[in-house]
């Protein structure tokens, strides 16, 4: 069989233009693939909901696609190997309560599990903005993150979505633009982003988990995101509590009316 690269071309095109037009209404549109993201993708999906995610990187996998210092293992505690269990991931017991795993093998098992369960993935797109009505964030204004990264003056497409997660880490995008943009106020102590504080693994990986929540009307935030939104410290290199985040954000999304 002789190949033509006039099929090739449509093939892609056409492929990934009916996967976008199917996306742009959404029921819960996540932002970050990092390992919160990712895990919260597989949960909604598998349940049966329409779901995508929004990272504005060429690959996924966020801060656990690099380990620590780029040793690309991770450790995870015994609530977080459980999640890994699930994914059916490997692990080694590193000490009593201490476990590794292989980044590579975490973050493509996950993003694997998560396609396979629903969940669409889309790269190098950025959220540069988004919709609020009545009161609440609706939808997010997104572009191409060559675009953004060039200073191009293109006008962006919208997503509509139900609920919306930003689980974009360090940087809380998501949040940092509701507040910048738009009147709403986050449910922190100041109203707005509190910006993360300095490395304690062991409170960072607690707080995590707790600061999981509903931060406005229809927008949730899970995994170090959390804790910047909060004021809480940064964890480093152990993601038992980004994997667990991820799941109660999934859960706190599926509990919403309507």
């Amino acid at each position: 069989m002789e190949l033509d690269e006039r099929i090739i071309t449509r093939a892609i095109v056409d492929t990934y233009l009916k996967k976008f037009r199917e996306h742009i209404e959404l029921d819960a549109a996540i932002v970050g693939a990092g390992p919160s993201g990712l895990v919260a993708s597989y949960f909604l999906a598998r349940a049966g909901k329409k779901v995508a995610i929004f990272d504005r990187h060429l690959s996924v996998g966020g801060g656990m696609w690099g380990g620590g210092m780029m040793f690309n293992e991770i450790v995870v505690q015994q609530e977080g190997k459980e999640i890994l269990d699930m994914f059916d991931i490997r692990t080694e017991e590193y000490e009593k309560g201490y476990f590794t795993a292989d980044a590579i093998e975490s973050v493509t098992t996950i993003c694997s599990q998560a396609c396979r369960a629903g969940a669409k993935v889309f790269n190098c797109i950025t959220v540069e903005d988004v919709t609020a009505r009545e009161g609440s964030v609706n939808g997010l204004v997104i572009n191409w993150s060559p675009v953004d990264n060039a200073g191009l003056m293109v006008d962006p497409l919208v997503i509509m979505a139900k609920c919306i997660v930003d689980a974009t880490g360090h940087e809380t995008e998501v949040l940092k633009v509701i507040s910048r943009k738009t009147d709403l106020k986050l449910n922190t102590e100041t109203g707005t982003v509190m910006g993360e504080q300095s490395l304690w693994a062991d409170r960072a990986e607690k707080l995590t988990i707790e600061n999981t929540r509903e931060i406005c009307p229809n927008v949730f935030v899970s995994g170090m995101a959390a804790n910047a939104a909060y004021g809480a410290p940064r964890m480093g290199p152990i993601f038992g509590g980004m994997l667990i985040s991820g799941r109660k954000v999934a859960e706190l999304i599926l509990k919403k009316p309507g």
